[in-house]
Order: C-alpha cells, then structure tokens, then sequence
C-alpha cells in the first residue's frame, strides 16, 4: 500500500463508528505506522469546538496525548476527572472507557498517539 492510502485509511479509523456521530469536530491524521510487532502506531490532530465532546469509547491499546490549545475535561472510567489546559498531556490505559469535553467558551486542539491492536477496530462506542 502507498503512504497515502495508509494515511487515509488512518484517518477512516480515526473517524469510525466511535465518533461518526459528533458533528463539529475536525481530524487530521499525521501518520500511522505498524510497529511494535502486532500493533499499529496512528497519530492525529483533532479539534474540538466550544461545548463540543468526543464520546465515551475504548481503545484496543494507549492513548497518549497533548493538548495544543484550549481547555477540556477529560473523563476516564475509575479515575477522578482531569481539567486539562493548553500543555498537559494524558494517558489513557488500554480498554478503558473515556471521554474528552471542551471546558470554556473556545474550542481545543489535541494530538493524540494511539498504539493499538492492528487487527481490531481504533475505537468501540461504549455505554
């Protein structure tokens, strides 16, 4: 496959079933690499506007990122909300459900790194 085909399919999963629904969010897939063995590292932009939420989903692997811009309360399943501004980053463990919403009357940015399951979907809506 060529890097471009990659790239789009990266973004295909970026935007799955998990976040189909949430209008006003705009992604922009950077890369996506297959490695460590097994697994299919994907990075992404997205940026969320005022009010705007991802959605409660899981990840078949870690998510790790850094918020650009603005502000956000991110919810993950077992642990005290997070208030998060412009320079903290996050870690979400493999299977755990959460959820970002933008905090403020402005939107967010974030880079997101997703090392995950390659033979499975990036994200599952959850409950």
């Amino acid at each position: 496959m060529t890097k471009t085909t990659l790239i789009a399919l990266a973004f295909v999963a970026l935007a799955g079933a998990a976040f189909a629904q949430q209008s006003g969010i705009k992604r922009t897939p950077l890369q996506k690499v297959e490695f460590p063995d097994g697994f299919v590292t994907i990075s992404g932009l997205a940026e969320l506007p005022a009010g705007g939420s991802i959605g409660r989903h899981t990840h078949p692997g870690i998510e790790t990122g850094y918020l650009l811009e603005g502000e956000a309360v991110m919810s993950i399943d077992g642990q005290a909300d997070k208030h998060l501004k412009a320079g903290d980053s996050y870690a979400i463990p493999a299977g755990v459900v959460h959820d970002a919403r933008v905090h403020g009357d402005k939107g967010a940015k974030v880079l997101a790194v997703w090392v995950v399951d390659k033979t499975k979907p990036l994200a599952t809506p959850a409950p």
